[in-house]
This record gives C-alpha cells, structure tokens and sequence, in this order.
C-alpha cells in the first residue's frame, strides 16, 4: 500500500514538474493572448477579482467560517476552516521567500534582467504569485475535506490566476507555479492536522 502511495507521489511529482517547466515555454503565448482580448469590462473585471483575491480576504472567510462553525459546536469544520488558514499563511510565507529571492521583474516592468535576484521591492516580486499560491492553499485544504465543495470553489484560484495575467502582474508560469506551490501547502497541512484528527476519532471508535 505504502508502495503504491509513493509511486502516485511521484507520478504526481513528474507531472507537476513537465507542467512547470512548459509553463514558461507558453509565457509569451498567453501574454499575446490576453493582449489580443483587451476590453474596457473586462479590465474593469479582473482588476476587482484581482484586488479583492488577495490572501487578506480569505483570511477574513476563512476566519469568519471557523467562527461560525465553532458557534454552532463543530469540531470538525472548525478544524478544517483553522487548517485552511494555516495553509494560506503557509504558501504565503513560502512564495514571499521565493519573491524577495528570485526578484522576477513582473510583465509592465521594462527591465532586461527577467531575473534579477534578490530585490525589495513588488516591482520584482513577480514569480511566483502570492494571490493564487493563497487561494489555491486554502481552497485546497477544503477539496481534501470534502471534495465536491472544493471542487465548487476550484474556479475561484483559477479565477483569481488569470485576473493577476490580466493585469499584467504575472506570467503564465508564476501563476502555474504558485498554484503548486498551494497544493503543497494544503497537502502538508492537511496531512499533518487533518488526517491526525481522522485517525484519532476512529481509534476512540
């Protein structure tokens, strides 16, 4: 069983690494893309799911749910809401590490360095995005605890990732990245506050 499990993982592994890589191969295609479907709406909409997609409006649902769940005495989706913040705060603090280190100039910036190393300031915090590593954590969390509510929520991340190529704050492959980069984070948290939980109420039953 063991076996199995980690021959999945690394299936998983390689898929998530040829998707990565050709990512960046399709950069240039998609900001062609999005330039070629400019419109005054729809810049109009994305630039609001852009604004109000960031990782400060989850954490007020998120903590807004787990207040409701825990008034109305549930154990388990209080849990599950307080994980997905923990995963949220997690890709966070990864992908801000990763920003301020690889100093990625974002697409509006005019630079001839793409990567320029470590750098302070946003202008070259492009890769990867912190919007969709913190949607994609958090929301992730919710698909592992209950699957067809998180697969009803799965085109908010998406939503929220073409919103940041939309205006022109990312490329295909910082957004492609930091949806991994969510995934992990609500696996790792998941499997170290959830499943803990799961196995404990069924050894008491």
């Amino acid at each position: 069983m063991k076996d199995k499990s980690a021959f999945y993982w690394l299936i998983g592994i390689v898929i998530a690494a040829i998707t990565i890589v050709a990512s960046f191969y399709f950069d240039r295609a998609m900001q062609d893309f999005i330039a070629q479907h400019q419109s005054r709406l729809a810049n109009n909409v994305m630039t609001n799911v852009s604004r109000f997609g960031d990782w400060p409006e989850h954490f007020a649902l998120g903590l807004l749910l787990a207040g409701i769940a825990w008034w109305r005495g549930s154990k388990k989706w209080t849990r599950i809401f307080l994980a997905m913040l923990v995963a949220l705060a997690l890709a966070g603090a990864a992908g801000h590490v990763i920003k301020r280190t690889t100093g990625r100039a974002r697409p509006s910036v005019k630079s001839e360095e793409v990567w320029n190393g470590l750098r302070l300031g946003s202008k070259f915090h492009a890769f990867p995005s912190g919007h969709v590593a913190a949607s994609t954590a958090f929301f992730t969390v919710l698909m592992f605890a209950n699957w067809r509510i998180g697969l009803a929520c799965l085109p908010i991340p998406l939503l929220i990732g073409f919103s940041r190529m939309y205006v022109n704050a990312h490329y295909l492959s910082d957004v492609v990245f930091a949806a991994f980069l969510g995934v992990i984070s609500a696996a790792l948290v998941v499997w170290l506050l959830i499943f803990p939980a799961i196995q404990n109420r069924q050894s008491k039953a």
